[in-house]
């Protein structure tokens, strides 16, 4: 497979937007802190493994897209959850090291980085905030489920946080949480990091659940209502020669609800 593209222009927009925000701030000293503070959260549960019953079902890899893994195909993917008409929660995920998803393997780190952007496409992107419907994130985490060759499921990757605490502390917000669609830009995370995973997993599906508060009417502080967005991210992994630890007809797992 080729390298992995660079993430979307989308991406790349909220990235320079909140780089340029990170700058500016005086109680943090780059990128470095943010992807520090996410996995320092991650190791507060560290080999937090269970198992579950497989759920056999079968298995559609091909040639083009392993384990039906866009990300591991591409590189990069957008998940957009429309939240109201014409409202658009978008979540940005890319490879960050290796780029090359084909070096995904269980013993080395996998690291990525995500955004979480709003778009209110009854405005120009370009129009003030007032004009704006407003979503907040108030609430981030993640979940994972391997998929393995011996048939079990476990859980390695977990993450929880109030999306306050991961970026610098004058972007706007309120008690609702963060603020998606301003002109700073929304959430972004610049790199975390999926560590080692048992020797036969082939793939890996993460579970993004975040609280949103999506405003009714534009500059109506009344009109909030509370949602919860749930993304699907299944990731293939590989052995050291490039190819899936998967033999013919094996079942893989679907994500436990």
């Amino acid at each position: 497979m080729a390298t992995a593209p660079q993430p979307s222009r989308a991406v790349r927009r909220v990235v320079l937007g909140a780089a340029a925000l990170a700058l500016g701030a005086s109680s943090l000293t780059g990128c470095q802190q943010i992807a520090e503070a996410f996995d320092s959260i991650q190791g507060e549960a560290p080999g937090a493994a269970s198992t579950a019953t497989p759920v056999p079902q079968p298995v559609s890899t091909t040639a083009a897209m392993d384990f039906d893994s866009l990300f591991s195909y591409d590189g990069s993917v957008s998940l957009t959850t429309d939240v109201a008409s014409d409202l658009e929660v978008v979540l940005d995920v890319w490879a960050a090291d290796p780029k090359r998803t084909r070096e995904w393997t269980p013993n080395n780190e996998k690291v990525f980085g995500f955004a979480i952007n709003a778009y209110d496409r009854r405005v120009d992107d370009k129009a003030v905030l007032a004009q704006k419907r407003r979503v907040y994130v108030s609430s981030i985490s993640i979940t994972s489920q391997t998929a393995q060759t011996s048939g079990m499921v476990q859980q390695p990757f977990q993450f929880a946080a109030d999306p306050r605490t991961l970026v610098p502390p004058d972007t706007l917000r309120s008690d609702r949480g963060l603020l998606l669609n301003s002109y700073q830009g929304g959430l972004l995370v610049p790199e975390t990091t999926i560590f080692m995973l048992p020797a036969d997993t082939y793939g890996i599906t993460l579970q993004f659940s975040f609280g949103i508060y999506v405003e009714g009417t534009a500059n109506d502080d009344a009109s909030f209502a509370q949602q919860t967005i749930y993304q699907y991210l299944p990731i293939a992994i590989y052995n050291d020669q490039g190819t899936l630890n998967i033999v013919s007809n094996q079942p893989t797992t679907a994500p436990q609800g």
